[in-house]
């Protein structure tokens, strides 16, 4: 595997104190890595600093590259973020939002090529958006905006995507074609694709990897079997866990409630 992403003794903090206290994390092309852990662990903060928007100390390597030295729209063309409320103007279509995910192969005027048509087009059909391109975004569901924010991304044509908490607004069965989408562009693309998650089996069910975060620092980091452990996950969610180990497939988790 290719290695795209290499990152060293982060530490972030804000004034209310430290946040991220020296994570290291490896992202390869071709794989999914689920970032796991409790609201406040840093999930959210450590993809900000991965791609930039914050800086603290330690190193983050992109390609090999200092994040540093990147220019953003360079970056852009190779990474995309998706926040955890992305947003969009107000009166903006689904294609014009999606149209955005192009925007750091424009030229000086804006002016897009035959290309761009094409990635939107493909995009769109893959995510079952075509017949919505020509609606405003404040007139589609929650689910159908998280697609286009998703599709948004994938039309950047990035060798990797940072997601934080994907899953939002989508019901189940958009969260399982989701989670199928990620895992197809990762081993058929080459794609890698680092995502926060609050569903512990959803993300085990379709991550190559897992990183844990607990206080701001990474608990444990391997393949989602390891990761995936009751006792180790009842020390840091505060709730006891079983696990149920599948035929074929990862583990699953499930909390214990009291009789």
């Amino acid at each position: 595997m290719t290695q795209l992403l290499r990152a060293e003794g982060l530490t972030f903090g804000y004034d209310a104190g430290v946040v991220l206290h020296r994570v290291a994390v490896v992202l390869n092309g071709g794989e999914v890595v689920a970032l796991i852990g409790p609201n406040g662990s840093g999930k959210s903060t450590l993809i900000k600093v991965l791609i930039g928007l914050l800086r603290g100390e330690g190193t983050v390597e992109w390609e090999g590259r200092e994040i540093g030295i990147w220019k953003r729209r360079q970056l852009a063309r190779r990474v995309a973020y998706l926040p955890q409320t992305p947003a969009c103007e107000g009166g903006q279509t689904v294609a014009e939002v999606l149209r955005l995910g192009r925007a750091p192969y424009w030229g000086a005027f804006g002016v897009e090529s035959l290309r761009d048509a094409e990635v939107v087009g493909e995009v769109s059909q893959t995510l079952g958006l075509g017949e919505l391109m020509n609606r405003r975004m404040e007139e589609i569901s929650g689910g159908q905006r998280q697609r286009v924010f998703i599709g948004r991304c994938l039309i950047q044509e990035p060798a990797a995507m940072l997601l934080d908490e994907p899953n939002t607004f989508l019901d189940l069965k958009h969260q399982v074609e989701l989670g199928e989408l990620l895992r197809r562009l990762a081993k058929e693309r080459g794609i890698g694709v680092l995502m926060a998650s609050h569903d512990l089996n959803l993300a085990g069910a379709f991550a190559d990897r897992m990183v844990l975060l607990c206080g701001g620092k990474v608990v444990k980091s391997g393949a989602v079997g390891e990761v995936l452990d009751a006792e180790l996950l009842s020390r840091v969610y505060g709730v006891r866990m079983e696990r149920v180990e599948r035929a074929g497939g990862s583990p699953v988790v499930i909390p214990v409630v009291p009789d």
